[in-house]
């Protein structure tokens, strides 16, 4: 598998859309990534909306991410950047299935979803992994995933009317809407196929639509602790936001954030 067209072709709007810019979790990684003893790795790193924080941070940080798209977008960050903050990334492109940096990292995470674009078992096997080769015996791994919301899943009114998120404004003079809603949903697979469309209205008064389709596998929280177990990962904590309140004492549904260990080989 190589690129990543879901994401290349819209990069550009993605450290715009309003839901990602706000989003609670960046200090969280920052704090873990400053109380490592050593480098970083961000498996699906994109943009750097969470990498670049790490960095300024004062810490080493590597950025694997399967879309050139993003990491240009990433790149073009970074060169805006002090340059003692540039001197602490190096970036690739990688698939997080079978990748190899013959170095290992005392803190590896993935935030925000990027695990769940694995859409088999096989896959995800695959990625933790690679992940644990490229982990020190005494280091961490982060997994980020959301809750699947049974309400949520069970609700066909997702399948019809999408939702609108606020607009927002490109610094080209672009105003964007951005909505989604579910195409299709395989519970036996737990896939659900999402459809995203970008209303844009240009400065000269001409209007397009761009869409783009991907899709999602969810994991509920015993599914994904048996899996990590099963590739050689002790859970020690299970967050229900990124504030460390454990899963259960958040409002349902809340985040589902794993930090791991190393423990016994899987198999």
């Amino acid at each position: 598998m190589s690129g990543c067209p879901e994401y290349d072709e819209f990069a550009e709007y993605y450290d715009h859309v309003l839901p990602y810019r706000n989003r609670e979790d960046v200090a969280f990684f920052a704090d873990l990534a400053r109380a490592a003893r050593g480098p970083v790795l961000e498996v699906a790193c994109g943009t750097g909306r969470v990498l670049l924080p790490c960095a300024r941070a004062g810490v080493d940080v590597v950025g694997i991410d399967l879309s050139a798209g993003m990491l240009e977008v990433c790149r073009r960050h970074l060169a805006r950047e002090r340059p003692e903050v540039q001197a602490r990334v190096e970036l690739h492109e990688a698939d997080m299935r079978e990748f190899d940096l013959g170095r290992q990292f005392d803190l590896i995470t993935t935030p925000f979803r990027g695990f769940q674009h694995l859409l088999t078992v096989a896959d995800q096997q695959r990625a933790l992994r690679a992940i644990r080769r490229h982990l020190t015996d005494e280091g961490r791994f982060v997994l980020d995933l959301f809750n699947p919301s049974l309400p949520f899943l069970g609700d066909e009114r997702w399948l019809v009317n999408p939702l609108v998120e606020p607009a927002f404004s490109m610094p080209d003079g672009r105003t964007v809407v951005r909505s989604f809603r579910i195409v299709t949903r395989d519970y036996f697979a737990q896939v659900q196929r999402l459809e995203m469309a970008y209303d844009v209205a240009w400065p000269d008064g001409h209007t397009e639509r761009r869409t783009s389709a991907f899709s999602l596998r969810y994991l509920f929280r015993f599914e994904a602790e048996h899996l990590l177990v099963r590739e050689g990962f002790t859970v020690d904590a299970v967050y229900g936001d990124y504030e460390r309140h454990a899963y259960g004492e958040t409002t349902y549904p809340g985040d589902l954030v794993f930090v791991c260990r190393k423990g016994a080989a899987g198999g």
